[in-house]
């Protein structure tokens, strides 16, 4: 019995005890150290994000004459095309979720290095060299992504507000239209993220191309599929251009990795 209770006390001191390689890498750090850092790199986010907003704030009218251009002359007779607010707080409300969301856009480069930053410390050093093409290229793609999607944006807006215009009178709130849109957008914005975040993983060796060759037929039927849930509405070419982009992107994923690895 008290054999066993000093294996008990030498398993718990073994499992509570840092490895003798642990205590000599520098760049070791605990739990806790991790958690803090975390919260520091959130942090930082959230005031570039803020930061962000409040630039877009100032340009506010700008960017919502900008937003409403997809929007149709004759959605809406009463108000010659332009979106409505229903209560006495919406219209800064939507103007707040506009700069915020906009912001973030801003604010990009800088969540992408926090986010790499904060990996980065569990990366070989022949793998941190990817950080600064690793923030440009996730901004060029994003921003390629939101540029497509509101591109498409006519496409699903124009085919809701036809919809029913025989028997409705539609009136498009200024909430709905800019929830509806940013989704639009954001899911451009995610879809074209994928080789980036391919790439890293097969750095990583969590994937090869080899493994993205053998799941491509999956893949591609998995991505169109999503495409028309990612895609609101019922119109047929906003789905369509988002899954030729996202097939397209994951071809290119297969053939960064192959020259990379290389």
């Amino acid at each position: 019995m008290a054999s066993n209770k000093i294996d008990e006390q030498d398993l718990l001191a073994s499992l509570y005890e840092p490895d003798e390689d642990d205590e000599n890498d520098p760049s070791a750090m605990t739990l806790v150290e991790h958690l803090e850092e975390l919260r520091w790199r959130i942090f930082k986010s959230l005031i570039a994000i803020a930061v962000g907003s409040i630039v877009a704030f100032i340009f506010r009218e700008q960017i919502v004459h900008f937003l409403t251009l997809p929007l149709p002359k004759s959605a809406d007779v009463l108000t010659h095309g332009k979106p409505i607010v229903i209560g006495i707080m919406e219209g800064f409300t939507v103007f707040l979720m506009i700069s915020i969301a906009a912001g973030f856009i801003l604010a990009l480069p800088v969540v992408l290095y926090q986010i790499w930053a904060f990996i980065a410390p569990g990366l070989l050093e022949k793998e941190k060299k990817y950080a600064v093409p690793f923030i440009v290229v996730g901004v060029v793609l994003f921003a390629a992504g939101v540029s497509l999607g509101y591109f498409v944006l006519q496409y699903p807006v124009q085919w809701l507000v036809s919809f029913a215009a025989d028997s409705f009178t539609e009136l498009i709130t200024a909430g709905s239209y800019f929830t509806f849109i940013a989704f639009f957008m954001l899911a451009f914005g995610i879809v074209f993220e994928i080789p980036l975040v391919l790439t890293f993983m097969a750095q990583v060796d969590l994937i090869s191309s080899q493994t993205l060759t053998k799941k491509r037929a999956g893949a591609h039927i998995g991505m169109w599929i999503a495409s028309t849930f990612l895609t609101p509405g019922a119109d047929i070419y906003s789905p369509i251009f988002l899954g030729v982009a996202m097939s397209c992107l994951f071809e290119l994923s297969i053939i960064f990795i192959k020259i990379i690895k290389k």
